[in-house]
């Protein structure tokens, strides 16, 4: 169950004045704003226990037969099941969506990504596919054990996946989710990237949250335990209840992993594109991962760009791009995301937005 009702309004940083960096967003400020990438998801929100789902990036280079595209990984702790990934360094490709769900449910939706691709038109006599399943592990809110994916939720978010605005939060892979001691989710986020030829870009992120640390908002430090205290003592100040912690679960989960993908329209080769990645997981730590060992951080970047490869020596203005659209994205996952009542009765609480906001005007940053 999550928060019902208007009180329950979540914001994009963005909309709250704090988004991070200057450069410019796309139009839509989601990976969809690189063109032919869509998105789809599926939730599996059942009874007390299930939170988990699905969510499936998809290029349309690779939703076709023989479609493949360029792409790089940086793995920046490898304590995860990312299937698909020797291939993907080996061969600098991907050859299917990219599809991601909680832990012990990436085989089975592997599997399905698999049937999805051997019935794609064309692949009658394909004989090897390497499927890309990235995985966090949402254990705490959902009953990770009893493997809930279906094949035909995998099917449902690979047949639903859209372009346009993509919904964030908890949502898809992000239902159970939770990160620097706060529920957390699906996030996405993009930015334009001007080039000194007068050509340019665009680079486009989408994260599943599920680390460990101390939020932190443009170099500010928001501890979820004070946070989450005042939050409840102002709250019981003004309905004249008793107060308590607001928390009925700890909220410092252990690092449970980041998936990271992002997309660019620009043309760039594996190599670059492995570099690219590299920053995105730089990124984490901005927003206060404190990388613990049990955590799998990787990014996959991946370019539908034709032309090209872009030239080395013009790549700042790429990473600068994807290092402030993988940070917005991960602050978008939480702020979007809503307080959830899982496994157990296991709680993770949803930050306290204006607690965020009033922290950061006071410290002179919003």
């Amino acid at each position: 169950m999550t928060e019902p009702g208007p009180a329950a309004a979540r914001h994009r940083v963005r909309d709250l004045g704090l988004e991070p960096g200057s450069r410019r967003p796309g139009p839509l400020n989601a990976i969809t704003d690189v063109a032919g990438v869509r998105v789809g998801h599926a939730t599996l929100n059942f009874g007390e226990s299930v939170r988990t789902g699905i969510t499936a990036v998809v290029p349309d280079q690779v939703d076709r037969a023989g479609g493949e595209l360029a792409a790089g990984l940086f793995v920046g702790n490898g304590f995860g099941k990312l299937i698909g990934a020797t291939q993907l360094v080996e061969l600098g490709v991907i050859e299917t969506p990219i599809v991601l769900t909680g832990t012990l449910s990436a085989f089975r939706a592997a599997d399905a990504l698999v049937s999805y691709m051997l019935a794609r038109p064309g692949n009658e006599n394909l004989r090897s596919v390497n499927p890309v399943v990235g995985e966090t592990n949402d254990g705490f809110l959902s009953d990770i054990r009893s493997r809930p994916v279906t094949p035909e939720h995998v099917l449902a978010a690979l047949a639903g996946a859209r372009s346009g605005p993509v919904a964030q939060g908890c949502v898809g892979a992000g239902a159970g989710t939770a990160a620097l001691g706060f529920k957390a989710g699906i996030g996405t986020a993009s930015r334009q990237v001007p080039l000194p030829d007068g050509d340019g870009g665009v680079v486009g992120a989408l994260v599943q949250s599920n680390f460990s640390g101390t939020l932190t908002v443009r170099g500010i430090r928001i501890d979820a335990w004070r946070a989450l205290r005042a939050t409840a003592a102002a709250t019981a100040v003004g309905t004249g209840t008793s107060t308590g912690t607001g928390q009925s679960s700890e909220p410092r989960p252990d690092g449970n992993s980041a998936m990271i993908i992002v997309a660019t329209d620009l043309a760039l080769d594996a190599r670059q594109l492995g570099r690219v990645a590299k920053r995105a997981v730089f990124a984490l730590g901005g927003t206060g991962s404190d990388f613990a060992p049990g955590s799998g951080d990787y990014a996959i970047a991946f370019a539908t760009g034709a032309a090209g490869p872009l030239a080395d020596a013009a790549l700042g203005p790429v990473f600068g791009a994807t290092a402030e659209a993988v940070t917005e994205a991960i602050l978008d996952s939480l702020f979007l995301a809503r307080t959830t009542t899982g496994y157990r009765g296991h709680v993770r609480h949803a930050v306290p937005a204006d607690y965020v906001l009033a922290t950061c005007q006071a410290a002179g940053v919003a």
